[in-house]
């Protein structure tokens, strides 16, 4: 019998370990094609012309004049502006202009390198400064804003700045930021018992039929997806992969024979997307004593050429703005920049890393000026239950941060290094906290993803339908785990397979850290009502996410309670730096999580451990430079991704915190371990140097600028 307080090994983790596992390259059909993409290798134009080599037999090229008449050359994310194929003009450096079908990969790949496209080049905007001058003249019909909002609380700003006796002004930025998942973005598309059947590595297979049906004329129920082992994710496939399905959708119905398309390496690298890069602008007024009395704030993110999930992502980052703090006052402007870059799109996080590092290293350097210790004057500012978030809604659940900030100082040694560690020294501590509103914003969930699960029983054995994927994160070990132990079964008594969208029902895009918190909750809700019916032989429990009552959400305007459970952390790390080249040598790493209850903290420890290094490896590394439209990093020998070589063991610990709604007490904590230790980092460096750093990535190489 499992037991919910039971350490296990992952379900998947032998065939994983042993190469058994099978993924989409894997794959092999019948007659089976391959696919290159044409692309656009300038930022910004108009096509003038095509020019084609003679084509061999059995080769074919695709473009948007394949779609059918009257139907849209527009993949349908949460807004439909991405083009499945440029058409006319390119807006940015690897845009989709053609796809390539046959049976060699060498004769694509030759194929592709003979075609000549010609283009009227304009002056592409490729930066938040480029779009908000208009450089190059407007992307969109009147501007380079893709989409806008505005969240504020308190007295109005402009009134408190006013009366302040000081007003502290700083722009904090952030770059872009590569996925690295370990197996490239893939898909297959071909025909099966008569429909258009995608296999597909993906977080979201529900999303990959409704982009892409349009394209034919098709509803998405016409389409099949069935999701195939994922080698990860980060959010780079959660709309990336219709990205991919849409030319192939369109190819398929032309060539009518299984057409497979694998990234190698530098595609994936090129020709992604990624994180956003931002730019936050603080003006924050103190009173007489150094207290906060309100914060204008404007949050940029460079979206890209098309909006994709962008608004959601700028959303989730205003209302982030604030952190962990209760500003009286705040004004938020966050701003979605069109620029003629390859599109951004969901990371890990989901927007509200970029603002929490940014108010996190603000905080810093306010302290720093008035001469105190950041984490004294952070913690005056700590959220509180009932405390008032900057939409105007209320924090809902106990806030334990005095508890993690308890733990991480004790184990650090905090207080005595932070004393007797000079500026300057060479050795340097800092300590950030930092939260993540777990689930969809606001009535999201109840309103527009509406989650359902089934649990069905034959005989002794149960199977577990929804539509969430496993992509590395553990998901198929928890989701098994809370239906076991509820039954008080076996694990081995319990199938939960990569969903197939004919089989099972739809439970909600694997993102937003609401898999566990969210179906999780349905699953637990099911095995409760299929425990009661243990004694018959076949029985099927649907479950459907409801809303808890009394917390009210306006999505016209933004207000009400955006989250109802919030992970929370608090991050600490030292270092080292060697005064004549700047090297930078992690010491320790320590962290505290509130992520509810714990359902597995083998897999809680492995999401802990890697969430960390790769938000320090963001802060410390992780350069991409994007010049003219082109990604300059190419490879993982140019795009520097921490190894367990680069940073120490860390130490980590859990506050329990049960969440009234979740499975077991959980919450989401997925994106939540990503959030912080980026900003301790640079705390930390910045004391040990005596600098000042407004910026991330921040490696070696560009430590001696901010001497």
């Amino acid at each position: 019998m499992t037991r919910i307080d039971d350490k296990i090994r992952r379900v998947d983790a032998l065939e994983k370990a042993r190469g058994e596992a099978k993924y989409l390259a894997d794959l092999s059909f019948d007659d089976m094609l391959y696919a290159r993409f044409v692309r656009s290798t300038v930022a910004r134009g108009r096509i003038v012309s095509v020019e084609l080599p003679d084509l061999p037999e059995g080769y074919w090229y695709i473009s948007a004049k394949d779609i059918p008449e009257g139907c849209a050359n527009s993949l349908v994310m949460i807004a439909g502006d991405w083009r499945c194929f440029a058409d006319g003009d390119v807006r940015y450096v690897g845009e989709t202009i053609g796809v390539l079908v046959g049976r060699s990969r060498a004769v694509l790949k030759a194929l592709e390198e003979a075609i000549t496209v010609t283009y009227e080049e304009g002056e592409p905007a490729v930066s938040i400064d480029d779009a908000l001058a208009l450089k190059g003249g407007p992307i969109l019909e009147k501007d380079d804003i893709h989409c806008s909002l505005v969240s504020e609380k308190g007295e109005d700003v402009e009134e408190v700045l006013a009366r302040a006796e000081t007003i502290v002004e700083e722009t904090v930025e952030t770059g872009f930021q590569e996925h690295v998942h370990l197996e490239t973005n893939s898909a297959l598309c071909c025909i099966e018992d008569g429909r258009y059947t995608f296999y597909i590595s993906c977080q979201c297979p529900f999303y990959v039929r409704k982009s892409v049906a349009g394209l034919l004329g098709l509803k998405p129920q016409d389409i099949r997806v069935k999701q195939t082992t994922t080698g990860g994710a980060f959010g780079g496939k959660e709309h990336f992969p219709d990205v991919l399905a849409g030319p192939l959708l369109v190819a398929e119905s032309v060539v009518r024979k299984p057409i497979k398309l694998v990234f190698d390496r530098e595609e994936d690298m090129l020709y992604s997307v990624k994180r956003h890069p931002s730019k936050v602008t603080f003006r924050t007024g103190l009173d007489k004593d150094g207290r906060i009395m309100g914060s204008d704030i404007n949050v940029y993110y460079n979206c890209g050429a098309y909006l994709s999930s962008s608004y959601v992502v700028l959303q989730r980052g205003v209302f982030h703005a604030n952190g962990v703090y209760n500003f009286p006052s705040t004004r938020i402007h966050g701003y979605g920049m069109a620029t003629n870059t390859f599109p951004s799109d969901a990371f890990r996080g989901f927007g509200a890393p970029q603002t929490l590092f940014a108010i996190e290293t603000h905080m810093d350097h306010i302290a720093h000026r008035l001469g105190v210790d950041p984490v004294e004057y952070k913690r005056s500012c700590f959220l509180c239950q009932g405390d008032e978030t900057v939409t105007q809604g209320h924090i809902v659940e106990k806030v334990v941060l005095e508890e993690m900030l308890e733990q991480v100082a004790a184990k650090s040694d905090y207080w005595r290094k932070s004393k007797e560690y000079g500026r300057g020294s060479g050795k340097g501590i800092g300590m950030s906290f930092y939260n993540h509103g777990g689930a969809f914003t606001g009535n999201g969930e109840q309103a527009i993803i509406k989650a359902h699960l089934k649990l069905v029983k034959d005989g002794g054995h149960f199977t577990i339908l929804c539509g969430q994927t496993e992509m590395g994160q553990g998901f198929r070990t928890i989701l098994r785990k809370i239906v076991a132990s509820v039954l008080e079964v076996d694990l081995d008594d319990i199938t939960y397979d990569n969903p197939d969208t004919d089989l099972v029902p739809d439970s909600g895009p694997t993102a937003a850290s609401r898999s566990t918190m969210i179906v999780g909750r349905l699953a637990e809700e099911a095995a409760t009502k299929m425990k009661e019916r243990l004694g018959e032989d076949h029985v099927e429990i649907e479950t459907e996410y409801s809303h808890p009552e009394g917390h009210p959400w306006d999505q016209s305007t933004f207000k009400g309670d955006a989250y109802l459970g919030y992970g929370w952390g608090c991050a600490c790390v030292e270092v080292e730096v060697d005064p004549i080249t700047n090297e930078v040598k992690v010491v320790g790493i320590w962290s505290s999580h509130d992520i509810g209850r714990a359902i597995d903290e083998l897999i809680v420890h492995g999401q802990v451990n890697g969430g960390i290094i790769q938000s320090l490896g963001y802060a410390s590394m992780e350069k991409m430079e994007n010049r003219g439209g082109h990604f300059r990093q190419t490879s993982m020998s140019d795009y520097v991704i921490p190894t367990s070589m680069d940073f120490p063991r860390q130490e980590w610990g859990l506050v329990d915190n049960p969440y009234e709604w979740g499975p077991y007490g959980a919450k989401g904590m997925g994106e939540l371990v990503f959030n912080g230790a980026d900003a301790a980092y640079i705390d930390a460096v910045e004391r040990a140097m005596d600098v000042t750093i407004n910026k991330i990535p921040m490696p070696v190489e560009d430590l001696e600028a901010v001497r």
